[in-house]
């Protein structure tokens, strides 16, 4: 909950408050895992990004007691994106106080630096599911793998109900030292197996089926599987994030710049931008790799193929060594001598 700010007689003057109706109104009332798509994905993303503008920031302006942690990290998203609007405006806000020669020039660039923002966001982000994808195919682990917490907030005024809750978006294996293992396990009112998800793991390891405590078995290579592949993805995304900006700079978008329009609305032109759109990107791609052919630098000419190849391979190897998993546990047999009351191994 949030308090209002008040005058000195206790009049509310600004309400940044919610009732029950706005803070409760959640459709889970325990942690619950989510699936890991593009719907999840999309829908935790929207709601994370408008809390960081409204709610969250109003609970701190106000001083409130339920803010926390979460919230603060949350937030970083809103210099990231003010930051990102300034230098995307650098030059653009400024063309028209320059001569016409100097106006185009400075739009191709400031549209290039504006594309530029735009595209290392873009690849950071995507070029995270270079290595979640093959790792999950190969080795069962979702390293991605969302879930819904349920925060129970303290009262902060009379006026608020009882067991107010908030959500906050978490990861499985967000903590890699206490990665959330119960969540893992089935839920026996939906008639799942208790360790069906562990039992899967295990299988598509190698490690057998009808395992007595596949978790035991699985939680070691699950921590090992989520260390290696926090290490690739940092690596590989921020060298994506580099292609993408130099992507931009490519004179193939010159094209798309002269055309481009948001107006919907008017769908012939709308429609003829995007298409303007995939191609630019197509011939930028090539124009990236090929190079500058008329230079005589070799760096100019294989910079762009030298970056692309930087990237896949730190993609390629951050994955080979994440589903190479070192501990998995002693494969063994159990035989029961008739002769004797024990087993041996």
């Amino acid at each position: 909950m949030i308090l209002p700010i008040s005058d000195f007689n206790g009049k509310n003057l600004v309400n940044f408050g919610t009732n029950k109706k706005e803070e409760n109104n959640v459709s889970y009332d325990h942690d619950t895992l989510l699936k890991n798509n593009f719907v999840t994905r999309t829908r935790i993303g929207l709601d994370k990004f408008t809390k960081a503008f409204t709610l969250y920031p109003a609970k701190g302006i106000a001083g409130s007691k339920n803010s926390n942690f979460y919230e603060f990290l949350t937030m970083g998203t809103v210099p990231y994106v003010v930051g990102s609007i300034t230098l995307m405006s650098i030059f653009n806000s400024t063309n028209k106080h320059f001569n016409p020669f100097d106006n185009k020039n400075a739009a191709k660039l400031g549209n290039k630096m504006a594309l530029g923002v735009i595209l290392y966001a873009a690849f950071k982000s995507i070029s995270k599911l270079f290595t979640t994808v093959p790792v999950k195919m190969a080795t069962g682990i979702d390293t991605e793998l969302p879930y819904a917490k349920v925060n129970y907030l303290l009262q902060e005024n009379p006026d608020d109900y009882n067991n107010l809750t908030s959500i906050e978006y978490h990861k499985v294996g967000e903590s890699v030292d206490f990665p959330r293992w119960d969540q893992l396990y089935g839920d026996p009112k939906k008639g799942e197996p208790i360790n069906f998800r562990y039992d899967k793991i295990a299988k598509k390891n190698g490690l057998g089926t009808n395992l007595n405590d596949s978790d035991q078995d699985v939680k070691p290579m699950y921590k090992e599987v989520l260390v290696k592949s926090k290490l690739a993805k940092s690596i590989s995304s921020f060298l994506w994030a580099a292609t993408g900006v130099a992507l931009a700079f490519q004179t193939p978008w010159e094209d798309y710049f002269n055309v481009a329009t948001l107006k919907f609305w008017k769908p012939k032109e709308f429609g003829h931008s995007l298409k303007v759109l995939g191609k630019s990107f197509v011939e930028s791609v090539k124009e990236l790799w090929h190079g500058d052919k008329e230079s005589l630098s070799k760096i100019n000419k294989h910079s762009g193929k030298v970056m692309i190849c930087t990237a896949a391979a730190a993609t390629i190897l951050g994955v080979l060594n994440t589903i190479h998993i070192t501990k998995k546990p002693a494969s063994y047999h159990s035989v029961l001598d008739k002769n004797k009351e024990s087993v041996v191994s």
